[in-house]
């Protein structure tokens, strides 16, 4: 049976740290979020033969779940942050007609994320915080595109394989008012000819009391690596809503 864990167990990797009130601390705080995230998915993998590639909306991701979990937690002491993202997934699913040759792609993929950082503050006003970020990002894949016969013969290439990516990161909050404030993150890693990744997330808070906080926004995550000698291209981008608990 298809589960639909992505729906209440989603995390954005910058987002399980983000204090809305802007203090000094002397002492460890901690995080937790739960969001869902929305994002269209493309993977492409290049062979010698061609290209071959699939893209698959979130509508249709639901409908072809086969198994999802994603899940953050931060830690935060005075100017210092870790934070830690962990994201599975695990679906199948067909795209129409990729041409006159073929009569459609079927593409089964399990990918796993894990985003771990260190950040330090390096800028402080009433409003205004900035963060710079330093750490890794695990990808692990193990992806299948296979193109149905049409006219032409059927054609396959797979990525499976798993790396390590330093990333270093930009973080800005902003707060709005006492309830409201700003969330922005940037990444960019791999450092490597044909191995690159970066991610992008926007979201804005609302701090409902004092333990939960409710975020709304947008995040693209990008990987680009060599698998088996052929080109291997993984995105995803869309909206986020989730919430975080702190303590």
């Amino acid at each position: 049976m298809k589960t639909c864990m992505t729906l209440s167990a989603t995390l954005a990797a910058f987002s399980a740290v983000a204090s809305p009130a802007f203090a000094q601390q002397s002492n460890w705080n901690y995080e937790a979020t739960v969001y869902l995230f929305m994002p269209e998915t493309n993977t492409a993998i290049t062979t010698p033969g061609g290209r071959i590639e699939g893209t698959l909306s979130f509508a249709d991701a639901l409908a072809n779940l086969d198994f999802a979990f994603m899940g953050a937690f931060g830690a935060s002491n005075g100017k210092w942050s870790f934070l830690a993202d962990y994201m599975y997934n695990d679906l199948s699913f067909s795209n129409p007609r990729p041409g006159p040759a073929y009569s459609k792609m079927n593409a089964s993929m399990t990918t796993q994320i894990f985003n771990g950082y260190v950040a330090y503050q390096v800028y402080e006003s009433d409003a205004v915080e900035l963060d710079l970020a330093a750490g890794f990002r695990w990808f692990d894949t193990n992806t299948t595109l296979a193109l149905v016969p049409g006219a032409a013969a059927p054609r396959s290439a797979t990525a499976k394989a798993g790396w390590v990516d330093p990333v270093v990161g930009l973080r800005a909050r902003v707060a709005f008012s006492e309830r409201w404030n700003g969330t922005a993150f940037f990444d960019y890693g791999g450092f490597e000819k044909g191995n690159e990744t970066w991610q992008a997330l926007l979201t804005a808070d609302y701090q409902l009391n004092d333990n939960w906080v409710l975020r709304g926004g947008y995040r693209h995550l990008s990987m680009e690596s060599v698998v088996n000698g052929n080109p291997f291209e993984f995105s995803q981008s869309g909206l986020i809503f989730g919430a975080t608990y702190q303590f």
